[in-house]
């Protein structure tokens, strides 16, 4: 289902779907012990999309959904989320060993780093997502008992809308170093929607702030690929649509903008971090789909408004 610049969605339904899929492989990745987000697979049952219920309980065998050797399935996005997650949880360490209190996840989805990270005292963790899915998640890690492990604050708002205006009524303050988590988002964004959510974070951004940012790419010679991937996903149950969420466009790199604003950028390319975690990386000699995820990057960015 194509995109609108004022659609809505939950975690059932459009965009909000893809954040139950990453949870989903959270899930299955926290049963093979590979990283700990025991809150995984409960927010997905919570949900109720039994497609990805059945992936994270582990029911669903990857030979089952996927293609063999496809560079995207439900395996591969598992394989990325243990890379991903570990990614950014390290970069969070990270910032809390360098003094940083304040943190601000965007487009927060289904992620649960306020419960189950071990977050420095003192530390506040802004969550930003569109009302139904704050409400959704609050409630259902209520009923669950969960305990959050820092001081987490909701703020539901869309990030096309003036989402720094319901930060800082939430109490944020921009005049301390912040840790910012862009994951999984800039695609579900429109071109200048990225530009305009970056420029908003440099303004909110005390110096010595950070960024921790996934940047992917999507492009027409990968349109058949999912075409064929979300078939067979909808041949095995899943009854939701989840073809053309993104925006499409030339956009701005994502890196290149930031230091462009005087950011200190780090990346590191999907490949590498496969490869780090004991995956199989991307084949870079293959063309068409398998060459574009090649491009993919994780990227940290540290702000120095007093560089030249």
């Amino acid at each position: 289902m194509a995109r609108t610049d004022n659609d809505t969605w939950d975690l059932a339904c459009s965009v909000g779907a893809t954040a139950t899929m990453v949870a989903a492989g959270r899930a299955r990745a926290s049963r093979a012990a590979l990283i700990d987000d025991r809150f995984a697979e409960p927010l997905v049952r919570a949900v109720g999309i039994d497609f990805f219920t059945r992936w994270a309980s582990g029911e669903l065998h990857s030979a089952d959904v996927d293609f063999p050797d496809a560079p995207w399935g439900m395996q591969r996005m598992t394989d990325q989320q243990v890379a991903r997650t570990r990614y950014i949880d390290a970069f969070f360490a990270a910032a809390g060993a360098a003094g940083i209190r304040q943190a601000v996840i965007l487009a927060s989805g289904l992620d649960a780093r306020g419960y189950r990270l071990p977050w420095a005292a003192g530390t506040s963790v802004y969550e930003i997502d569109v009302p139904q899915v704050i409400e959704f998640k609050t409630a259902t890690l209520a009923a669950l008992g969960a305990t959050a492990t820092a001081d987490v604050r909701t703020v539901p708002v869309d990030l096309r809308h003036d989402w720094p205006a319901a930060l800082r009524q939430a109490g944020f303050d921009p005049a301390r170093p912040t840790a910012w988590a862009a994951e999984g988002l800039f695609g579900y964004l429109p071109p200048t929607g990225q530009d305009l959510l970056l420029d908003n974070v440099g303004t909110l951004s005390a110096d010595g702030s950070a960024l921790v940012a996934e940047v992917f790419f999507s492009a027409p010679a990968s349109r058949e690929l999912y075409d064929a991937i979300f078939g067979r996903w909808y041949e095995h149950g899943l009854d939701v649509e989840m073809d053309r969420l993104g925006f499409p466009g030339d956009r701005n790199d994502v890196g290149t903008y930031l230091e462009q604003h005087r950011w200190t950028v780090t990346r590191t390319k999907l490949n590498e971090l496969l490869v780090a975690n004991g995956f199989r990386p991307h084949a870079a000699d293959r063309s068409g789909d398998e060459t574009l995820f090649t491009e993919n990057y994780y990227c940290t960015a540290v702000l120095n408004r007093q560089q030249q």
